[in-house]
């Protein structure tokens, strides 16, 4: 992973909640949070929130006593998801590493994220902070995508935009969205941290939208690959967008389109 994967700014917040959520992060999303609340944790941590796609769904499924402590490292995002957050004085909203949590020993029944160990430059000692900060009994839950041929829309954008940029393609989502789906480095890394019964599900779902477009957009201009569009030729983001739109038009038509995606749920105990 680069150093500027890392960087969600700008617009990206929110192209990245107006596109990215429902087309592929609303499905698993209610999952996360339907497996989250039959743990029924009174103490809550979801690290990586991004704009808020689980929380949204899991608050309302908290006890009237729990208590939630949202974080994320990138503050426009953290910003962001609180903004889109009915008022809930249970939550609380940190900026915070998930390498260097700012809790306390065994603070928590569970730790959630949605997709964003894949973010993590050093996951290893992410997971020995969800550890330490998990009581003995409490849960590690999270999602991360599964690899890219696993998932349509991401694959046929990508390769798009390599016929565009041929001598310096974009690898944004191949390389880090999609670059952590070894179940067997994942459960390894687990266990190194302290974790066990660890379990893993590869779960598969539909991403749908209205036209071809939208994907195109949503991928393009809604995730770090718009950085790295920019970077090789500022004026070429909507041209590159439209070569994306036409290559997954090519293959689904020009009406509403679905394809497969896939990731893999992981739940490890303490």
């Amino acid at each position: 992973m680069l150093e500027a994967d890392k960087l969600f700014t700008g617009s990206i917040p929110e192209n990245y909640d107006r596109y990215m959520v429902p087309l592929i992060f609303e499905p698993f999303a209610a999952d996360l949070a339907r497996r989250a609340a039959s743990l029924s944790p009174v103490a809550v941590l979801e690290m990586a929130a991004g704009t808020g796609a689980v929380t949204r769904i899991l608050a309302p499924k908290l006890s009237p006593d729990a208590r939630y402590a949202v974080t994320d490292l990138n503050q426009p995002m953290l910003d962001y998801a609180a903004s889109r957050q009915a008022p809930d004085s249970r939550i609380s909203w940190h900026r915070a590493d998930a390498q260097a949590l700012p809790f306390e020993d065994a603070a928590f029944d569970l730790v959630c994220c949605q997709f964003g160990a894949m973010f993590f430059p050093d996951r290893p000692q992410a997971y020995r902070e969800a550890r330490r900060v998990l009581k003995p009994g409490g849960h590690f839950l999270f999602n991360v995508w599964d690899r890219i041929e696993e998932n349509i829309f991401a694959d046929e954008v990508t390769k798009a935009l390599a016929e565009m940029f041929p001598d310096d393609p974009p690898r944004f989502l191949a390389r880090t969205p999609h670059g952590y789906h070894d179940t067997g480095l994942i459960r390894s890394e687990l266990e190194d941290a302290g974790f066990s019964r660890v379990l893993i599900e590869t779960r598969a779902e539909q991403s749908r939208a209205p036209s071809p477009r939208l994907p195109a957009v949503a991928y393009c201009q809604g995730t770090l690959l718009r950085t790295e569009i920019e970077t090789r030729d500022a004026a070429k983001l909507e041209a590159a967008t439209d070569h994306a739109a036409s290559a997954i038009a090519a293959r689904h038509g020009d009406g509403e389109v679905a394809a497969k995606i896939q990731a893999h749920v992981v739940v490890a105990a303490v």
